[in-house]
């Protein structure tokens, strides 16, 4: 049998000089061989096929084949998990069973054992695996069986036995339900978990890649049980039913830690529970990372790149506007300055930087904070939010004595921070000198790059909708989306940014002086070159990243 070594050599995928190496110790040796994928000489599905061509079996691509969830249904997903298998097909009362490592008898064993069928082995690359066993075995079905059997046990809630996440029966029917809905939401990369109590049941919601998507509804005899756990687990009073409480709790998945912001909000069916899911692996992306056409990323990092003055992002709840300010964050601090932050509440936890969470209850607000923090020598200060006068005219006075300051407003577009600012009672000049730039943005859901299809455009639907075309050059290539296994049929996988880019130039100040309207330093913003929400969804577009209809669903 050809080893792992012989088989990349013959067809071409080591560079000579790891030739080299590995002929120097043992060329079967595949944790060589596995280096290699680490480095990046050769990549996963290389490595894969490899290893398929060694053992003489097929490969497959899981996330193209038409798995058979009867098949899946046979193994359970501790099984699966464990020794990194999935059972995909039926085939003449075989099981086919897709492995990451085909020689793993003991996986082959475990497999025979728990379907009662001879096993025929084919071999897919690990992370394809991994994805396939986290999109099959779903928590849906059994989330079903759990709200059944509470229903049927219909007994009162004893909320005691709800401890931390730390303690209590982990094996209660509720605690396994609490647990299963964060779980599937984490896995389903969702960003926000709704519960929503009705008149004779609760449903429950996840928010993915912006859109609502109703995953389950459960009797209404569980409601007060649910609620009361995410309560216990997130410190909230647990007796209060009256007004909104907010807290926070944190989860471990797949051995990470994942933080939630959980809120509650009294209906007159009783408590809406919202949590956001904080994942930290988005604090540390790149400003690259952030999708900012060249011309915007320039004029943005000409910005943050200054020692002092001040930047908003301005947009609605969700679009993004922390994570641009963390990633920013993470672009300019050094350890030779001090960067602290106000934040209401401390969304992401990032090494190096003193983070300061606002609590009215003992008078430490967001103008009182930021006083003090005047007073610890900061060069970059990060503001959750800029909500009310006092904390405006410290925030403009501290960009003007030498202090780089970031924060977030809430405004449509990037012209109206400004008049927004005077509305809040802040001198025009001292708004003019202080702004340095403003970017707006929103998040659109990016095309699913394995089943995205070219569109048929017509240029009067493109010229009606207010999109720039050249006369002189044929129609610009529009994808659509489609729908496949890889995206849940919906077309879209992932979001993208769409942003504005505003520099406060000189023109634009001395309109903020004479308390000019949104739309008169919008108009000056695009002779100045500002590229509008609506433009930069339209280049994005054209780039295949997003549809027509999703820039017309997230900018007016």
């Amino acid at each position: 049998m050809a080893s792992l070594t012989e088989i990349l050599i013959l067809h071409g995928l080591l560079p000579i000089e790891e030739l080299d190496h590995l002929m120097a110790g043992d060329p079967a040796d595949e944790t060589a061989v596995r280096a290699l994928v680490a480095k990046g000489v050769i990549t996963e599905v290389q490595f894969a096929k490899a290893r398929a061509q060694q053992a003489n079996l097929p490969f497959v691509e899981l996330i193209d084949y038409p798995v058979d969830r009867l098949a899946v249904a046979l193994v359970p997903v501790a099984v699966c998990k464990r020794h990194e298998v999935l059972p995909i097909a039926i085939d003449n009362g075989r099981l086919i069973l897709a492995m990451v490592d085909p020689g793993n008898v003991f996986a082959v064993d475990d497999v025979r054992e728990a379907s009662r069928m001879r096993v025929t082995q084919v071999v897919a690359e690990r992370a394809d695996l991994l994805a396939a066993i986290t999109r099959y075995h779903r928590a849906d079905d059994e989330l079903s069986n759990l709200t059944s059997t509470m229903e049927e046990e219909n007994a009162p809630v004893d909320t005691s036995a709800f401890g931390a996440t730390d303690s209590g029966d982990d094996d209660a029917p509720i605690v396994r339900f609490v647990n299963l809905l964060v779980s599937q939401a984490i896995q389903d990369k969702a960003s926000d978990i709704h519960i929503e109590p009705a008149e004779t049941d609760m449903r429950v919601r996840y928010r993915i890649d912006g859109v609502l998507h109703e995953m389950q509804t459960a009797p209404k005899s569980i409601q007060s049980g649910v609620i009361s756990r995410l309560k216990i687990m997130s410190d909230i009073d647990i007796a209060e039913r009256r007004k909104p409480q907010d807290g926070r709790m944190s989860v471990s998945h797949g051995g990470r830690k994942i933080d939630l912001r959980v809120a509650t909000l009294p209906t007159v069916w009783g408590e809406k529970i919202v949590m956001r899911i904080l994942d930290n692996s988005n604090t540390s992306l790149d400003v690259r990372d952030l999708a900012l056409l060249e011309h915007n990323f320039q004029a943005y990092k000409t910005s943050y790149s200054k020692p002092y003055g001040m930047i908003l992002v301005t947009g609605p709840t969700g679009s993004g506007k922390s994570t641009t300010l963390y990633t920013t964050l993470g672009a300019v601090a050094r350890p030779e300055i001090n960067v602290i932050t106000v934040e209401d509440p401390v969304e992401y936890r990032m090494k190096g930087i003193n983070q300061v969470q606002v609590n009215p209850k003992a008078g430490l607000t967001f103008a009182s904070a930021l006083r003090s923090i005047l007073r610890s020598d900061p060069d970059v200060v990060l503001l959750g939010e800029i909500r009310d006068h006092e904390t405006a005219q410290i925030a403009i006075e501290a960009s003007l004595t030498g202090h780089l300051v970031l924060s977030t407003l809430h405004t449509n577009d990037a012209p109206s921070a400004i008049t927004r600012l005077t509305e809040m009672e802040i001198e025009p000049f001292l708004v003019g000198s202080a702004l340095d730039s403003v970017v707006a943005q929103r998040l659109a859901r990016r095309l699913c790059p394995r089943c995205k299809q070219p569109a048929v455009l017509d240029r009067e639907y493109v010229e009606r909708l207010r999109f720039s075309l050249d006369p002189d050059l044929p129609l610009p290539t529009i994808y659509q989306p489609v729908g496949c296994t890889n995206c849940s049929n919906t077309g879209y996988r992932g979001r993208i940014a769409v942003h504005e880019v505003m520099t406060v130039t000189e023109e634009i100040e001395r309109l903020a002086v004479t308390r000019a309207s949104s739309a008169e330093i919008g108009r000056m913003a695009r002779e100045q070159g500002m590229i509008s929400l609506r433009e930069d969804g339209w280049a994005k577009a054209k780039l295949g990243l997003t549809s027509i209809d999703e820039i017309l669903r997230v900018v007016a």
